[in-house]
């Protein structure tokens, strides 16, 4: 029977763990990126089914949750695209919904004049 070395055994499930946990991390930010959901450590975590400890231990797997995380926020969410659209725009909905009332006013001054004449022509008939 061959000489069983322990150490070097236990080195190498050492790697294999270490290499699942970095597929289980990099699988995890892809199905987030996809699903467009934040990245950071707390999210990550969970989707990966790791600790958070671990996320934060491993220096290249922080690194990238980090560099991520700060590209996310330098990026707009849809909401502020949303709000920033509507003050940029505010200001031209203003203008139109003062000319339709414009528009509104003198047409309901229009009417009054014809219901005048209107009424004159039936007091007049009596």
């Amino acid at each position: 029977m061959s000489e069983y070395n322990r150490s070097s055994h236990l080195k190498a499930i050492h790697a294999k763990r270490k290499a699942n946990t970095y597929q289980k991390v990099d699988e995890a930010i892809k199905r987030l990126i996809r699903a467009n959901e934040k990245i950071n450590f707390n999210s990550v975590s969970s989707e990966a089914g790791v600790t958070k400890a671990t996320l934060y231990n491993n220096t290249d797997i922080r690194e990238k949750i980090e560099t991520l995380r700060q590209q996310q926020s330098q990026t707009p969410t849809p909401k502020q695209v949303k709000r920033e659209m509507n003050d940029n725009n505010k200001d031209a909905i203003i203008e139109s919904l003062k000319r339709k009332i414009k528009k509104l006013e003198d047409e309901n001054k229009e009417l009054r004049e014809q219901l005048k004449f209107s009424y004159a022509d039936v007091y007049k008939k009596l």
